[in-house]
C-alpha cells in the first residue's frame, strides 16, 4: 500500500496540494487527472523522492522497486536494444559479467554469471526488450542503432521501453501517449492491462484512460478525491456529486434564510427569545455547503470560410518524400509557414528548422547516403535536380472535397506528416501532380509549430505580424476570445506552457480563416479541457479537415473517415476506429519469403478433413469463451465488493490481517482477470482469423 497521510506540497510559494489523505492499493491502475498546474507531476516527484512534503507523512513499502520514463535520454553509441535492456539493472549487470569473464577466461566467474543469469531469467532478456522496441514502433533493422543516431520523440520512445523492461512494483508514467502514434498507444494499452504491479498513469488521453485505468484521483484546487472506475466512470460520478452538492446548498440557503428571518423578527420579543436563541444556534451548525461554482469551460471557433470550393485539393499518381541530397537553400525554399494559412506563397525557414522537418518525417530506420558519383539524377517536378530522391509514399491518388474530414492511420515514420506536407504544398511531389482549387486557403498545424513560436514576443506581437494593418483593439479582442485577455495578450511567450503555445498557434490559425484545416498531432500539448475545447470547434467548423493525432477521442468525434498510410501506399479505410483496431490486433506479420516455395496443393477429402477439424477448434474456443466471460463477470463482481469495502474508511479501523487479506484477495482476482482477459482476447483472435 502507498498512504498519504495530511500530505501537503508546495512548489515555490505556491500551495500544489494540501492535507491529502490518501490510500493506493496494491495492483490499483489509478489515473491522475486535473488541470495542467494542479501538482500531477510534483506528486510523482514526491512518489520519486526528489521533492518533499512540506506537511504529512509519505508512507511508501520497504524495497519498493519503482520505474518511471527519464526525462532526458543521453547521446550514448550503445545500440538501442542495449539500451533498453539496461532498464533491468540486474540483468543487464550479469549479463556483462558474464561477457567480461568470457573475455578474460575466467571460467569460475563465467559460472556464477551463468547461474545469476538462470535466477533473474535473463537469457531471454535480449528478446523481451526487442519485443518492447517492435510495440513501440521501431523497426527491426533500427534495434542495433546507437541512441545519439534517434531523434528526440524516438527518444522518447526508448526511455518508455527502458521503464517498460525495468521489474516494477510501481511504475509512474506521465504522458506515456504524447510521442506515440494510434499503433502504439494500442500496443502500449495491451502492455498495462497484463502489468501486475500498481500503476499511476498521467494522461490527457481520456480513451487510453478509459482502456486502462481501475480507479480515477482527481486533483483540483489543492485537494485530491479518489473514484472508483476509469474516466469515463469518473465523469458521471464526479457530475453527480456536483449535481447533489448544488441541492444541498440550495436547500441550505433555503433554511438558513428561513431561520434569520424568525431570528430577525423575533430576537427582540421576551416571549420568543428563546426560539431565537435556539435557531441562531442551528444557524451556526449549518454545513456552510458550498454552491458549485461554475468551472466556465474554453470554447472558441474557427470562423465560417469566405469561400468553400467544391473541389479543393488534389494529388494524382504522387510520389511523396525527400530529395535525399538537395541542398539546406533548396530544402528552405520548399518549406512553408510553421503555423498559419497557405494560400500559394511560401515561407523561409532556417537551416536547421528544415533539418529538424526533416528528420521529424523520415523514419528511424538509417537512409542510406549514396557514394560520390552514385545514385540516379532526379528531376523534381519544379525542376530542380538532387541525386537519388528519398520516396516515402508512391501513387498516391488523394481527392479532398468540400466538407469532408478525414483522420490518417498510421504507425509513425510511414508518411503520415509527409503526406500532410505534399498536401500543404511544402513539399513538392516528386513524381505525379497536386491541383488545388485557386481559392484554397489552408490552416497548418504541424508538430513542430509549437516550438516555432518567436522567442521573446507576446501573442499580440505574432497576431500583429499577421495583420499589420489592423487595429490594435480589434487584434486585442480577438486575443481575448483565445483566452489571451489583459495583459496576457503583451507577456512573452517564453513563460508559457505547452498548451498554451498551442492554443496561440491555433489562434493564430483561426485568424485567416481557412477553408481547409491540415493539422498533424495538434494534441500533444492539450489538457483534457483544451482537447475538448478543440474537438467542438471542429466539429463546428464548415470546411475540410485533415488530422493526424493519435487521440481517438478527438479523431472519433470529428472524423467521417479514414485513409491509412502505411508501406509506401496510401489506401481508404473501411471501418471506424475500433474496427482498426481489433485490424490491427488481428494482423499477423508472417509472411511467406520470396524463395519460400509454396505448399503442395491440397486435395478436396484434405480440405474437408482440415474444415471438419477447425469447426471442432472453432467449437471448443467459443466455449472456452463463454466460460472465460462468465468467470470475468463474477470477478468484476466480486472487485466491486471488494472496491467499495477498501474505499470505506471504517475499514481501516480494523485488524491489520484482514485488511491485508483483503488486498491479497484483490491482487489475486485482478491477477486472473488479466490471465482469463489474455486467453479470451487468444480465442477470439483465433475466431477472427477462422471466420475471415
Amino acid at each position: 500500500m502507498i498512504a498519504f497521510r495530511h500530505f501537503a506540497l508546495r512548489r515555490g510559494s505556491r500551495l500544489l496540494l494540501s492535507d491529502i489523505d490518501l490510500t493506493i492499493q496494491s495492483g490499483w491502475r489509478l489515473g491522475v487527472i486535473g488541470r495542467n498546474g494542479c501538482g500531477k507531476s510534483s506528486l510523482f516527484a514526491a512518489l520519486q523522492g526528489r521533492l518533499e512534503s512540506d506537511a504529512g507523512e509519505l508512507d511508501l513499502p520497504a524495497k519498493l522497486r519503482l520505474a518511471s520514463v527519464a526525462q532526458e535520454t543521453p547521446a550514448l553509441p550503445d545500440a538501442a536494444i542495449d539500451y533498453v535492456l539496461g532498464g533491468d539493472e540486474e540483468v543487464a549487470s550479469a549479463l556483462r559479467e558474464e561477457a567480461d569473464a568470457q573475455a578474460r577466461g575466467d571460467s569460475e566467474a563465467m559460472a556464477r554469471a551463468h547461474h545469476r543469469i538462470e535466477e533473474l531469467h535473463g537469457y531471454d532478456a535480449r528478446a523481451r526488450a526487442g519485443r518492447l522496441l517492435h510495440g513501440l514502433g521501431f523497426a527491426p533493422e533500427t534495434h542495433e542503432r546507437a541512441v545519439k543516431e534517434f531523434s528526440g520523440g524516438w527518444r522518447v520512445r526508448l526511455n518508455l521501453a527502458r521503464a517498460l523492461m525495468a521489474p516494477s512494483d510501481l511504475l509512474l508514467l506521465d504522458e506515456p501517449t504524447n510521442h506515440l502514434d494510434l499503433d502504439a498507444v494500442l500496443w502500449l494499452e495491451e502492455w498495462l492491462r497484463r502489468y501486475q504491479g500498481t500503476l499511476l498513469v498521467i494522461s490527457h488521453d481520456r480513451e487510453f484512460l478509459d482502456a486502462v485505468t481501475s480507479h480515477t484521483l482527481h486533483l483540483h484546487e489543492g485537494r485530491a478525491r479518489l473514484y472508483s472506475g476509469n474516466y469515463s466512470t469518473f465523469e458521471r460520478l464526479r457530475a453527480e456529486q456536483l449535481r447533489q452538492q448544488q441541492i444541498a446548498h440550495e436547500r441550505e440557503q433555503a433554511e438558513r434564510a428561513h431561520l434569520q428571518s424568525f431570528v430577525d423578527r423575533f430576537k427582540a420579543k421576551a416571549s420568543k427569545a428563546k426560539q431565537a436563541q435556539s435557531r441562531m444556534k442551528r444557524l451556526e451548525k449549518l454545513a456552510g455547503t458550498e454552491a458549485v461554482r461554475a468551472e466556465r469551460p474554453f470554447r472558441f471557433q474557427f470562423a465560417v470560410p469566405e469561400r468553400l470550393p467544391d473541389s479543393m485539393l488534389q494529388l494524382e499518381e504522387v510520389s511523396a518524400g525527400y530529395p535525399a541530397l538537395l541542398p539546406l537553400p533548396h530544402l528552405s525554399s520548399m518549406t512553408g509557414e510553421r503555423a498559419g494559412v497557405r494560400a500559394g506563397a511560401s515561407g523561409e525557414l532556417s537551416s536547421k528548422q528544415a533539418s529538424m522537418e526533416l528528420e521529424a518525417s523520415l523514419d528511424p530506420s538509417p537512409q542510406p547516403s549514396p557514394q560520390e558519383g552514385e545514385g540516379a539524377n532526379v528531376v523534381l517536378a519544379d525542376g530542380v535536380s538532387c541525386h537519388e530522391a528519398a520516396v516515402v509514399l508512391s501513387d498516391v491518388r488523394f481527392r479532398l472535397e468540400a466538407g469532408e474530414r478525414i483522420g490518417l492511420l498510421g504507425p509513425n515514420g510511414a508518411g503520415k506528416s509527409t503526406l500532410v506536407k505534399t498536401l500543404v504544398g511544402e513539399l513538392p511531389p516528386l513524381a505525379g501532380e497536386r491541383k488545388a482549387h485557386k481559392d484554397l486557403k489552408i490552416g497548418y498545424f504541424a508538430q513542430h509549430t509549437v516550438e516555432s513560436l518567436r522567442e521573446g514576443a507576446s501573442p499580440f506581437d505574432h497576431l500583429q505580424d499577421k495583420a499589420p494593418g489592423v487595429a490594435a483593439q480589434v487584434l486585442r479582442d480577438f486575443l481575448g476570445g483565445w483566452n489571451f485577455a489583459g495583459d496576457r495578450a503583451f507577456e512573452s511567450v517564453d513563460g508559457f506552457s505547452g498548451g498554451e503555445r498551442a492554443r496561440l498557434a491555433l489562434a493564430l490559425i483561426a485568424w485567416d480563416k481557412p477553408n481547409l484545416l491540415l493539422l498533424d498531432e495538434p494534441t500533444n500539448h492539450l489538457d483534457l479541457d483544451m482537447r475538448e475545447a478543440l474537438a467542438d470547434a471542429l466539429a463546428d467548423f464548415d470546411g475540410a479537415l485533415v488530422l493526424v493525432s493519435h487521440d481517438r477521442h478527438l479523431l472519433g468525434l470529428v472524423c467521417d473517415s479514414f485513409w491509412r498510410v502505411a508501406d509506401g501506399a496510401v489506401e481508404s479505410f473501411d471501418g471506424d476506429l475500433d474496427d482498426y483496431a481489433r485490424w490491427l490486433r488481428s494482423r499477423t506479420a508472417a509472411t511467406r519469403k520470396p524463395n519460400e516455395p509454396a505448399a503442395p496443393a491440397e486435395s478436396a477429402a484434405d480440405r474437408r478433413r482440415a474444415a471438419a477439424a477447425q469447426r471442432e477448434q472453432d467449437k471448443a474456443a467459443k466455449a472456452r469463451v463463454k466460460k472465460i466471460e462468465a468467470r470475468v463477470a463474477a470477478i468484476d463482481a466480486d472487485l466491486a465488493a471488494l472496491d467499495a469495502k477498501l474505499a470505506d474508511p471504517a475499514t481501516y479501523n480494523g485488524p491489520t490481517a484482514e485488511l491485508m487479506k483483503l488486498g491479497q484477495r484483490q491482487a489475486d482476482l485482478r491477477r486472473e482477470k488479466e490471465t482469463l482477459e489474455a486467453q479470451w482476447l487468444e480465442l477470439y483472435e483465433q475466431l477472427e482469423a477462422a471466420s475471415a
